[in-house]
């Protein structure tokens, strides 16, 4: 995939994940639009909004900026989410509440703006980063995993709504990276569930890129309303 000249959209890039595949489509020659919740910049053809994702309005401002500065989107990576992991009998109203709006709408509003653009020009790639907690339903990521589970219901249908504009929509799974997200999860409670993964390790950035790299391929162009699972999970 040559990546010279187009516009790759990610949210979340102020840190982890996002922060990696924004520094990686840097090198590759591409603009990368980041959007995040805090202020943030990078190196290189890099232009930076600070969004507040759980906000629909705001990211619907968000976009009407960015088509000031750019008449196309190529690529939108959703990666941005937020976690709370804890047993469903005590947790929080508005960790719940925030995960949704995050996780879920903030998912679904942005892939929709960002249609909007890419209907224009009549391409475009949606990739929304879901999670093994779809699958393997860990304990204390009900809201987590069904946000996620949400995810792939709405990549699907979008995929079958944007199909005529030449937009294709797939969801990459991905198991555990090391990130600050990670951090916040108790080591030996994922140690154990990466043990039980046909592939028994930690992913890294570049398994990520590899999926995303696959789904971004022009030779993928009757690719859509797919689900990659990394590890081996199905």
């Amino acid at each position: 995939m040559t990546y010279n000249g187009k516009i790759v959209l990610i949210t979340g890039t102020s840190r982890g994940v996002g922060n990696k595949l924004a520094e990686y489509y840097l090198k590759e020659n591409a603009t990368v639009i980041g959007i995040s919740t805090s202020n943030f910049s990078l190196n290189g053809l890099y232009d930076h909004y600070k969004c507040d994702l759980s906000n629909g309005n705001e990211i619907k401002d968000t976009f009407r900026k960015i088509s000031k500065n750019h008449s196309c989107i190529d690529i939108v990576i959703n990666n941005a989410a937020i976690l709370t992991s804890q047993y469903s009998l005590i947790m929080p109203v508005k960790n719940a509440e925030d995960m949704v709006k995050t996780n879920l709408l903030g998912t679904f509003f942005v892939s929709r703006e960002a249609a909007k653009l890419m209907r224009k020009s009549e391409y475009g790639r949606i990739i929304n980063i879901g999670s093994m907690a779809v699958s393997l339903e860990p304990k204390g990521d009900s809201i987590y995993a069904a946000c996620k589970a949400g995810i792939g219901t709405i990549t699907n249908i979008m995929a079958k709504e944007l199909s005529t504009y030449k937009i294709t929509c797939n969801t990459l799974g991905i198991t555990a990276i090391e990130t600050d997200m990670l951090n916040q999860l108790p080591r030996e409670k994922i140690d154990e569930i990466i043990k039980t993964l046909p592939i028994p390790r930690y992913a890294t950035i570049n398994d990520i890129i590899n999926v995303i790299n696959f789904f971004c391929s022009e030779k993928s162009s009757y690719i859509t309303a797919q689900t990659i699972y990394l590890g081996g999970i199905h």
